[in-house]
């Protein structure tokens, strides 16, 4: 066997409303890791909150995927698609807490351009603490940094919620396609 042919196959499902208190768990599990890395533990509860998450899955033009590696589900996606712009946001993006470091972020990150590939412009948010997730955006996706809210410069549309740790100092990020 080549390794080609050894390699995983990284595909993309649309999730179902039974697929939801799953899919929030592993997402908020993925996410805790940094949090306790960075701040030693989670004071307020889940982060992002319960609320938060399942907010997202109702957003106007949101669409919530499941990330595949030959058919097991492996992590997910929220997207907002906006077929008039083709200005799209990844909301959330996460790869199981098990699941990490084997590469499917690069692939799954691939699978979602192929899905979309009207998009123009992708847009995204990291908390400033999280490294893994600026190196992944910047370095392996090929998004650029074009802005940086905090105190000093707030997201007044985004405002940040109670229980975004380290004061919450956002990155914002553009991918022109």
């Amino acid at each position: 066997m080549t390794a080609a042919s050894q390699e995983s196959r990284v595909t993309l499902d649309i999730a179902t409303e039974a697929d939801l208190p799953r899919f929030s768990k592993d997402l908020q599990e993925a996410f805790a890791i940094t949090v306790v890395e960075e701040f030693g533990s989670i004071e307020k509860g889940a982060v992002p909150s319960g609320d938060d998450v399942n907010d997202s899955f109702k957003e106007p033009n949101a669409v919530v995927l499941r990330i595949l590696e030959d058919g097991r589900w492996v992590g997910g996606a929220v997207v907002s698609i906006n077929a008039e712009t083709q200005i799209n946001s990844l909301d959330f993006f996460f790869i199981r807490a098990d699941e990490i470091g084997r590469g499917l972020g690069r692939k799954a990150w691939t699978a979602i351009e192929r899905y979309y590939p009207d998009t123009k412009v992708w847009i995204t948010h990291t908390p400033y603490f999280e490294k893994r997730n600026i190196h992944f955006y910047v370095n392996v996706c090929g998004f650029s940094i074009v802005e940086y809210f905090n105190t000093y410069h707030p997201d007044l549309s985004h405002p940040p919620g109670p229980d975004l740790p380290g004061g919450g100092g956002m990155f914002r990020f553009e991918k022109r396609v």
